[in-house]
């Protein structure tokens, strides 16, 4: 995959932050903040389809009936520990 080089402008303290993280795990300020930002655009894509999950539970609302099997299956199949 090829990367393009970004200019980011950090406060001291951040920058300062993020560099102590990076050293304490043995990578670059660089590579923290790629991992970092592909943990905002996956926690996004969550968000998102959650939002869609819930919005098909307000138009269609989940069957009682359905739940309650559902439980009493659970129940009936866990493993006794």
């Amino acid at each position: 995959m090829s990367k393009r080089r970004v200019l980011v402008q950090l406060d001291d303290d951040l920058a300062n932050r993020l560099d102590q993280l990076a050293s304490k795990w043995g990578t670059s300020r660089s590579e923290l903040l790629s991992v970092g930002a592909i943990v905002v655009l996956d926690a996004t894509d969550l968000i998102r389809s959650d939002d869609e999950l819930r919005g098909a539970y307000r138009r269609i609302p989940q069957d009682s009936g359905i739940v309650q099997l559902a439980a009493h299956l659970a129940a009936a199949t866990l493993p006794r520990w």
